[in-house]
């Protein structure tokens, strides 16, 4: 395996040492699907990201994301923390938006100037809406009550690359409590792909805040992920759907992270356009680390 230099960077975070932190490789095209499985491994992140190469193929990088189990064909905050990267190495951010070409297609980012560190917004896939799922199962897995889902709104499987079950939750007690019950979850999803939950809340830690999220990703190995932009694209998507803040355009402010001690925030946009719903999810990046990988 060839020298190497990465850099860790913390995305949707508040502050340094915050959000979700994510390893990215910016000279990768010599590796491997083994090599980059391995590194994934080592850096042991939800995610690590690998870039092949400086050069623009169809006007965007390409990008493969892996977790320390598999790759993956989209995540978010590998996507913001990736693009970041390379603008401060490859290509100049007053020149966005930088694309990056994913498994699940071309995704822009665009940068807005906010203080020191812009904002960084990705525009995803328009959700897929698919399978609902009983309250009282979802419940148990979940090691909950069925009096503390919302049952004014679905439990339901979206999709902008990547499905996740959405699940309504009444208040923060809930969403503090709740616990996977891995044997009950492994019983009930054992006839579908879908394990990955985020459940929310309309109470928060932080009052300038909309919503308090969870989300758990067993199946990707992370127990529980302090900041996951691809389930926070699907939850924009789904609060357009049903109208969980009336009929006008979601435009909140998203924490995350808190029950595992790394604070996180993220904004979502979403708006209905004729069928389709469009979805952005926003959120800062920091840069932690430069590191070289030795040769081997």
């Amino acid at each position: 395996m060839s020298e190497q230099i990465f850099y860790i960077v913390d995305v949707f975070a508040i502050d340094r040492y915050t959000g979700n932190p994510l390893a990215v490789f910016a000279q990768a095209e010599g590796l491997s699907d083994g090599e980059m499985q391995i590194l994934a491994k080592e850096m042991n992140y939800s995610e690590t990201t690998f870039i092949l190469g400086d050069r623009q193929v169809n006007n965007g990088y390409d990008v493969r994301i892996f977790t320390p189990q598999k790759e993956l064909d989209f995540a978010g905050h590998p996507t913001l923390g990736t693009a970041y990267i390379i603008s401060q190495y490859f290509q100049d951010a007053s020149r966005s938006p930088i694309n990056l070409n994913l498994k699940v297609g071309q995704i822009p980012v665009t940068f807005e100037e906010e203080g020191e560190n812009p904002l960084l917004w990705m525009r995803q896939n328009s959700p897929s809406f698919q399978k609902e799922y009983p309250p009282k199962a979802i419940a148990e897995c979940l090691s909950l009550n069925l009096e503390d889902i919302d049952s004014r709104f679905p439990i339901q499987e979206v999709s902008t690359g990547i499905p996740f079950i959405m699940v309504p939750l009444k208040n923060h007690t809930a969403l503090k409590r709740a616990r996977v019950d891995r044997d009950r979850c492994f019983n009930f999803f054992s006839a579908t792909e879908t394990q990955e939950i985020l459940i929310f809340c309309p109470e928060t830690y932080s009052p300038e805040n909309q919503l308090s999220v969870r989300v758990f990703c067993e199946a990707f190995g992370i127990s529980e992920d302090p900041a996951t932009g691809s389930a926070n694209g699907c939850l924009a998507g789904y609060l357009a759907r049903y109208n969980y803040f009336g009929d006008r355009p979601v435009d909140i402010r998203v924490e995350q992270g808190y029950e595992i001690d790394r604070p996180s925030l993220l904004f979502l946009k979403a708006t209905k356009i004729n069928d389709t719903i469009e979805v952005f999810v926003g959120g800062k990046v920091f840069q932690i680390a430069k590191g070289e990988l030795l040769k081997s």
